[in-house]
This record gives structure tokens, sequence and C-alpha cells, in this order.
């Protein structure tokens, strides 16, 4: 008790304050807590009970909650649920005196954050606080961040829903710390150059320049002017001495889009670059040092490329020490609607007219489409839409012909032989079946689009026999084992992210 007073008296904290609930039913525990975190810039709010701290949380909002695994008769693992889901984004970490692998397994599955065995020490404590605060800081720079961009890029929408895009933005957050080199895959579109930009707005560097070259649209003497810059008659049409991208950056975040097509000379250039910091302006002698962090992107396969002589292999291992694949559209189905949403409320603010709704014929259309170009098609798409509406909602009629056509081509019969015609009963079928493949098996979603509330849909499935095939494709069937942590096995568990330190 002595050392928790003493280490109370030493502790400061520069940070904004957190607020603390301490659910715990020894009083000399929650005396000590409070005295404690209050040392390290809290505000602490107790309860002795699982029904005071429900109050206490109805009454304020917390950052942080400290909760007994026994309180009591009651019990620590039923109030923790009910915390979460009275206050989503709560951090809750679980104290005990009896504890156990299975009890902090549990914790854990239930929404806890952490789990601490008594007798717990000061650092352990002030440990806890500290990564509750870098987690709030954190989504207060990304709600930040999100409303900065979204005026000039709609399509980076920071609280994606889609689960195989969680894992990239994790990686993004966290490799924003690191002044390392990251690599970013993934084809034409995905938004890599968005997730380029928010890297360097999550970063110290975000006060300085974030430059971006675009290496396929200039030739290697131009390319090489471009990033270094040059001095005056160093070529033809030189006629003042320029500095380049590199040093415009200083401090800042050069971004290299289609890095595969950077010309092998220019290659030897950047990789002594990565490696010193160093360059010389074409044209110059003189050495010059500037403070960049570099970013790349492709849509090329780099492996490939290096096996076959385009690309070099030491650049390539200096470049991607973080490496992301961005995945397509096609993948991130849950997006398409909200994007597109986006996009119709951008793209109107620009034209300063209301924003229209989407119908639910334009709904199916748009979820129904592959969307090889990805997020960049979806935007030219609901671009073209807003510009050529004149109603309060976005039709059918008013997507691209190439939306239109793979929408119709979906629902008319391949044959014109009347023996091979489907009864109308297949048809509904056929087409139920695949909205609800579109949707990811999102029953509700499918209902909206089918125009029918969501009672109907389960007749509907259950009349056409469609109630055990929809569940979300690609899913294993609830008897599927589940590994150790009671994940399912499969490639939908495994993060398209590599993470390198």
């Amino acid at each position: 008790m002595v050392e928790w007073f003493a280490m109370a008296s030493n502790t400061s904290s520069p940070h904004a304050l957190m607020r603390v609930l301490l659910v715990d039913d020894e009083r000399n525990i929650r005396k000590t807590l409070a005295i404690y975190l209050q040392g390290l810039g809290c505000t602490v709010a107790e309860a002795a009970t699982a029904d005071a701290a429900l109050e206490a949380l109805a009454r304020s909002a917390f950052d942080l909650a400290f909760v007994d695994l026994r309180l009591g008769k009651e019990d620590g693992l039923e109030l923790l649920p009910k915390l979460v889901a009275a206050r989503p984004g709560l951090d809750v970490v679980m104290i005990t005196a009896y504890a156990a692998v299975d009890s902090a397994v549990e914790a854990m599955r239930r929404g806890a954050k952490d789990y601490l065995a008594k007798p717990f020490t000061p650092p352990q404590i002030r440990h806890v606080v500290e990564q509750a605060r870098a987690r709030r800081e954190l989504e207060s720079r990304l709600a930040d961040l999100e409303g900065r961009l979204a005026d000039a890029a709609p399509e980076a929408s920071l609280e994606l829903a889609s689960p195989v895009m969680r894992p990239v933005m994790e990686v993004i957050t966290r490799a924003a710390a690191h002044d390392v080199p990251v690599l970013l895959r993934g084809e034409s579109g995905t938004g890599k150059s968005v997730l380029a930009r928010a890297l360097h707005e999550l970063s110290a560097r975000k006060n300085s320049t974030f430059a971006v070259v675009n290496c396929p649209a200039l030739t290697e003497e131009l390319l090489a002017s471009e990033m270094f810059g040059h001095a005056e008659g160093a070529f033809t049409g030189a006629v003042r001495d320029r500095i380049g991208r590199v040093e415009a950056a200083e401090g800042g975040t050069l971004f290299l889009d289609e890095i595969a097509e950077m010309p092998a000379a220019m290659q030897a250039k950047l990789l002594r670059f990565l490696q010193d910091k160093e360059f010389e302006r074409v044209g110059e002698t003189r050495t010059r040092k500037a403070d960049v962090r570099v970013v790349a992107a492709t849509n090329r396969d780099l492996d490939a490329a290096v096996g076959a002589g385009q690309f070099r292999e030491d650049l390539l291992f200096r470049l991607n020490v973080v490496e992301l694949t961005v995945p397509p559209l096609r993948e991130r189905r849950e997006e398409i609607l909200p994007l597109a949403r986006r996009f119709l409320a951008f793209f109107a603010r620009a034209a300063r007219k209301a924003a229209p709704a989407l119908s639910p014929e334009s709904e199916s259309a748009l979820l129904a489409y592959p969307w090889p170009g990805n997020v960049r098609e979806l935007r030219n798409s609901i671009e073209r839409a807003v510009a050529l509406t004149s109603f309060e909602q976005i039709t059918v009629e008013d997507l691209p012909e190439r939306v239109r056509s793979y929408h119709e081509s979906q629902l008319v019969i391949a044959s014109d032989d009347p023996s091979a015609m489907p009864p109308l009963k297949e048809v509904e079928r056929r087409y139920i079946l695949r909205v609800l493949k579109t949707t990811g098996g999102n029953k509700a979603m499918a209902a909206r689009i089918l125009g029918l509330d969501r009672k109907t849909i389960y007749r509907k499935l259950e009349t056409l026999g469609l109630a055990e095939e929809s569940p979300t494709p690609g899913r294993p069937a609830p008897d599927t084992p589940r590994g150790p942590g009671g994940e399912h096995p499969g490639p939908w568990n495994r993060r398209p992210t590599r993470f390198r330190s």
C-alpha cells in the first residue's frame, strides 16, 4: 500500500484526461486504485456492484473500466458484455485474485481488452492506462482524418465495414508510427493512393509535404528530374535549377505510384536514396541529403518482375519492410453501397444540388456488378449518374451501359426455346439466390433490394427451398471444426497483410 501511495505522488501525465470506472466490492482496492489513477491524470468513479456500475455508465461516459471478476455474489463476467453494450468502445480490464487461464480466455472472448491478476503492481496499471490512452488518441486522429479526407477523397472511408479491410487499416495505423518504407500491392483502382495519404496523415510527418510521383507517366530522364531535381543546362529545356519531389517533401512522405514501371537506372538511384538518404540532382555532382519517408504502390506482381529481371530484388527488399495487399472491391461487397452513397453526396455537393437516393433496382445492379475497375470505376459511375439525372432517385438507366447490361444479363432467360425456359418459381428462386450471394448472405439487405419485408423473405426462402442454401458464401457449415481461438479455419481468416519490423 505504501508503494502505491508513494508512486501516486510521483506520477503525472501531460496527456488528455482519461475517465476510469472502478468496479470492485473491496473498498480498499477501489481507494488505492483511485488515488494512483488520479495521479496518472485520470478522473475516477467507483462502483461496488454491477447495478451501480451500469448506473454510473448511464450517467457518464468512460474510456476505461477495471472490473473485478467476483463482485460479492455477482459475476463480473456477466457484467462485462453489458458494459460493452452500454458503451461501445469502452476498454474493460478484468481483475481477479483467482487467476485462471479459462477465465482469462472467457473474459477476452466477451470483450475484455486485458486481464490482471491480483496483486498487480503500479507499473502494470500505468501500462494499461497508457495503452488505453494511446487507443483513444488514435481514434481521435482517425476521426479527424476521416473528416478532412472526406472533402477531398470520398472513397477514404476509414470506418470501413468490410472485414477484409479492417486488418489493412490496423496495419496502416501501426505502421504510421514507424519511419519505415511501406509497399502497397493491389489491383488498379483499389484505393492505394488513398491509403498512402492516410498513412501520411496518421504519422508524425503529417504537417510536412505529401509528394506524389507517377512513375509510368514520365521518361527516365524526366522521372529523375521529377524525383531529384536538375541543374540549369542539364538537358534541353532545363533553363534554371529545379528542386525535385524528394527535396520538396523534406520531413514528409514521398509516394511512388506504380513503382514496377520505374526504369532500371532509376531503381538504382532510388535504392541508394533508401539506403543512405543521399542523391544528386540531374546534371550536378553535389551530394544532397533528405529526410523523407517512402511509400510505394504497384498493381503488378513484383516477385514475378524480379524473376524476369525487370525489377531489382534488393530494391524490393528495401521497399517492403511493411507490405500490404489491398483487396479488390469484389471482395469488399459490404462497402459498395456505403461508398456509392458517399460518392452521391460528394458529387451532388460539388454540383450544388440535393443528393439523389439510390433506387432498389440500382442498388441491386451495383451489388451484382463485379467492378473490374474497383473503387475508381464505382466513383466514375456514380459521378456520371449524378451528372445525368435530374430526378430525386438514381435508377438503373442512370448507370453506365456496362453496369446496366450486366444487371440485365442476370435476369434474361438464356434460350428462346420454350422447352428450355424454366418455370417462374425457378426464375424467382435463382434471382433470390443471386441477390443473397451478392449481399454476402445478408438477408436484411437482400430483403431491401427485393422490396420485401424480413418475414416475407424468410417465408420465401423456406418455400423455395433456399433456407439451407443461403449462408454467407464461402463460410463453413455450423458444424465445421473451429480453431483454438474459436475461429473457423479457412482463407477468410487469413490476414491479407504482412507487417515486418
